[in-house]
């Protein structure tokens, strides 16, 4: 999420001037491999380097092979992965591999990034299919709201599944890159927890909606990190919103009267995740409410509540932090363990 907003944020000066450059994408990985398909580094050519491939294993070798690239404008595929011999050299320490990807981008090609990077910046979804051999070797292809014309049907609608889950990938001699575009938090109520939630999901990459019935609290300046401020009920908010399974929805007002009528119709929707603030004792009570409003069983199963992770939080800062760690390990099926506590390969290829 934020990755995508950031190098393309970095990168748009550059598009706007009409520099060509190399652009280094990571299009497959294995085992603990630092980035996941689709991660994105650049090569101006005034040497500016923007973006990274791993935790600093390869990137110098990149930069080396992306001057060759410049210089021959054929693309290249280079794998790096680990061994004895090149863990401190050009490979990777973490034990996994990536394959990279490295393209000479020129001045006539900067039309498809600019709007690529448009795209991204507005939050809208969108992927590319970019041919990695065959004929059709190096040619690519935008699928935003409009289809393109340059592979068929067949491809373009692989593209749009992987897009609906998120993922990036090769398949054939072809990546699918997707840009998904933010998922959208909505905060409800105005007070600490909120205004460091917000905070946290901002920089993690969000769309973060504040929403309360309060006006006197529910102001810009307690809340300089949110998208969008709304003021009023919040079961009648919701009842506006469009709610999908890229939607989070969090009670943090703390107030039955507000409480218990967005969550019982919160549990209605599709949302991704739906969590509410408050202590064991709170969040029992409020169960029994939800029972009586006629909530199943079921519904309630879906309730994050109370929210958080236990780490021992004890500022309004640090709940938030246990409460954006749960929003994420629900999303990435995370065991909540620690890692040294874990086996097997700790980041998801997706």
């Amino acid at each position: 999420m934020a990755d995508d907003d950031d190098f393309w944020a970095e990168m748009t000066p550059a598009l706007m001037a009409g520099q060509s450059f190399v652009l280094a994408t990571v299009v497959a990985t294995s085992s603990s491999a630092p980035r996941p398909p689709g991660a994105h580094m650049a090569v101006l050519g005034d040497g500016l380097v923007i973006g990274s491939l791993s935790g600093g294993c390869v990137e110098a070798d990149v930069v080396a092979c992306a001057e060759e690239v410049a210089a021959t404008g054929e693309s290249l595929l280079r794998d790096y992965g680990y061994s004895e011999d090149t863990a401190f050299g050009v490979g990777l320490t973490c034990g996994g591999s990536i394959r990279v990807l490295l393209e000479q981008i020129r001045e006539n090609e900067l039309g498809f990034y600019r709007d690529l990077a448009a795209y991204v910046g507005a939050g809208i979804p969108v992927a590319t299919i970019t041919a990695l051999g065959g004929p059709q070797r190096g040619q690519r292809e935008l699928l935003s709201p409009h289809p393109g014309q340059v592979f068929g049907e067949t491809l373009q609608q692989q593209a749009r599944d992987m897009l609906g889950r998120q993922h990036s990938a090769l398949s054939g001699a072809h990546f699918i890159r997707s840009y998904s575009g933010p998922e959208h938090l909505v905060i409800f109520g105005s007070n600490a927890f909120a205004a460091a939630l917000c905070r946290l999901a901002k920089i993690t990459g969000y769309r973060v909606t504040i929403c309360d019935a309060r006006a006197t609290f529910t102001t810009p300046e307690r809340f300089p990190d949110a998208d969008d401020i709304v003021v009023q009920q919040p079961h009648k908010y919701l009842a506006e919103l469009e709610v999908n399974q890229r939607t989070i929805l969090c009670a943090l007002t703390h107030d039955p009267k507000f409480d218990d009528p967005l969550l019982s119709a919160a549990l209605q929707t599709p949302a991704q995740f739906i969590g509410a603030m408050g202590s064991r004792h709170t969040s029992q009570q409020r169960f029994t409410r939800l029972r009586h409003l006629g909530v199943s069983e079921a519904d309630l199963a879906r309730l994050h509540a109370p929210l958080g992770l236990d780490l021992g939080a004890h500022t309004p800062t640090e709940t938030a932090v246990s409460m954006l760690a749960e929003i994420i390990s629900a999303r990435r099926g995370g065991s909540n363990r620690p890692l040294n506590q874990t086996k097997g390969r700790i980041h998801d290829s997706g």
